[in-house]
């Protein structure tokens, strides 16, 4: 077959801080990918939102510009999925128009609600029906603060949303809910497969479930490309567009997670380490996060905060231009763990406390900027193990940590990484995670493949190892040891200026 008919396959990945597409043949191989920029609001602090009508602008302009570089006429397109942040949520109205901003998972308005159901013993009846915990960014989270502090907005909701299921109405014109990712909203039974009205009502929020649209598969084809669609887009009226993927659950496929054996660290503005299992333990050490994986009879077993490579982004931020090989070489040209420089990399939340915030700690006039990125790259591996270590307690079959994100690019941070673990770890050389995961939900949606593992085995993306220093190993541990300990000391902090306010609030 000649290459200019060649049949392609579009995946779309909507993530924090960019747009992506990107085409692919039916061997998952990349040919083309086209990036656009993204906004996140910030309205006031701890709020995150996104203008919907302006990510539906720039999924369309990606799309056209895409098309247009490639030369590649939309017919030629097969199949279309989405891969997209989980968790957040976006609205439609009575008039399927959106309902104000979306809100991000990074959100923080909810934090009063969350503090005060976990008072309330909320969390520990919740998890054994939805296997989640209880976050500020979840929808039910969300959508309580929305009823209790906006109610003409909660009355107005027309259909309940997440980031791909916006995106693909656009598209299509059909609402639907994509299971991998309602499958982490606290308001799916985990067991059971579907909704829940005990859920909602148990949150406070019953009133909502008219507005929660049908659940569809990954690979289920759930919509066709519209006229108008087309029209903006330069694709084909009629395309199939399929249900898509969380982007954790892409990353992990691009990790080649199936099956116990291997777990999956995934670094951008949350830190994530997956696994996969094919059933649910009823009692384990942890409250781990369950959520439906790819191919049916399997789920995604994941630990998680906004803790990662995120602070790296925003304090770069802060200084202007500095390129990501610039940080990598300052902090190479420093011994490892040689500074008592301490970074707590929770500038968008944490997995210490929902107390806890950023900062950093043993700076003197000695140090320099080299000292606190070592320290940034640092702290983030450290949140990182607090997720590693206790997925590790799940997983004692695990032999093999595979990291994807753009941290992966870098060799100094990869190599910190396999230092502070011990762990040999394992690099695959994807680009585009989240556009191939959601490239793979149309190969397989379109019948290229009979399900998800088959598509995987198709994969041929080599891998990159690196393996620990032990003589740095056994010093990382003294540091992380030190990270632990100031950990604790900011938590007692934080207890003790609770209990002085309440103890004021009581003689007032």
């Amino acid at each position: 077959m000649r290459e200019h008919s060649e049949p392609l396959w579009l995946g779309i990945d909507c993530g924090g801080t960019y747009l992506k597409a990107g085409l692919y043949d039916r061997a998952g191989k990349e040919r083309y990918i086209q990036r656009g920029v993204l906004t996140t609001l910030n309205p006031q602090p701890g709020y995150a939102e996104r203008d919907m009508h302006a990510l539906w602008e720039q999924c369309a302009s990606t799309i056209r510009q895409l098309l247009t570089r490639a030369e590649v006429n939309g017919s030629r397109i097969q199949a279309i999925g989405i891969s997209a942040q989980g968790k957040g949520l976006f609205l439609l109205d009575k008039q399927n128009q959106p309902l104000g901003n979306a809100i991000l998972s990074s959100d923080r308005r909810a934090m009063a609600q969350v503090r005060q159901w976990q008072q309330e013993g909320m969390p520990e009846r919740l998890y054994p029906e939805t296997r989640q915990t209880l976050w500020t960014g979840h929808p039910a989270s969300l959508l309580r603060w929305i009823k209790d502090h906006e109610p003409h907005r909660y009355q107005n909701i027309g259909c309940v949303m997440m980031g791909h299921d916006y995106l693909r109405w656009c598209l299509t014109g059909v609402k639907s809910a994509e299971e991998t990712n309602i499958s982490e909203s606290n308001l799916y039974h985990m067991a059971r497969g579907e909704y829940d009205p005990k859920l909602a009502q148990m949150l406070g929020i019953e009133e909502i479930m008219p507005a929660l649209p049908p659940i569809v598969g990954p690979a289920e084809i759930c919509g066709e490309i519209t006229a108008h669609a087309a029209s903006l887009t330069g694709l084909a009226a009629g395309t199939p567009v399929v249900g898509g993927l969380f982007d954790v659950v892409s990353t992990a496929l691009c990790a080649g997670l199936q099956d116990e054996h291997t777990l999956n660290a995934v670094m951008g503005t949350w830190a994530v380490t997956s696994g996969v299992t094919s059933g649910i333990h009823p009692n384990e050490a942890h409250r781990y996060v369950y959520g439906r994986y790819a191919d049916p009879g399997l789920y995604i077993v994941h630990e998680a905060s906004p803790t990662s490579s995120g602070n790296l982004e925003w304090l770069t931020n802060q200084w202007g231009s500095l390129s990501f090989d610039e940080i990598n070489n300052a902090v190479a040209s420093l011994p490892k763990a040689g500074s008592d420089v301490y970074f707590l990399p929770f500038l968008y939340g944490s997995n210490a406390g929902l107390e806890m915030t950023a900062g950093f700690y043993g700076l003197q006039a000695i140090h320099q900027r080299a000292h606190l990125l070592q320290a940034v790259y640092e702290g983030v591996v450290f949140s990182h193990m607090a997720h590693l270590n206790r997925m590790q307690t799940r997983f004692t079959e695990a032999r093999t940590l595979r990291i994807t994100g753009g941290p992966a690019h870098s060799a100094v941070w990869m190599q910190m990484f396999a230092d502070i673990s011990g762990l040999t770890v394992e690099l695959p050389q994807v680009e585009e995670t989240g556009c191939l995961g959601a490239a793979l939900a149309a190969l397989v949606g379109s019948g290229v493949y009979p399900s998800f593992q088959v598509a995987c085995q198709h994969l041929d993306n080599p891998i990159q190892r690196l393996t620990p220093d032990r003589d740095a190993h056994a010093r990382y541990q003294h540091k992380y040891q030190h990270y632990q300990y100031l950990i604790d000391a900011i938590q007692q902090f934080h207890a003790r200026c609770a209990a002085s306010q309440r103890a004021k609030e009581s003689n007032a």
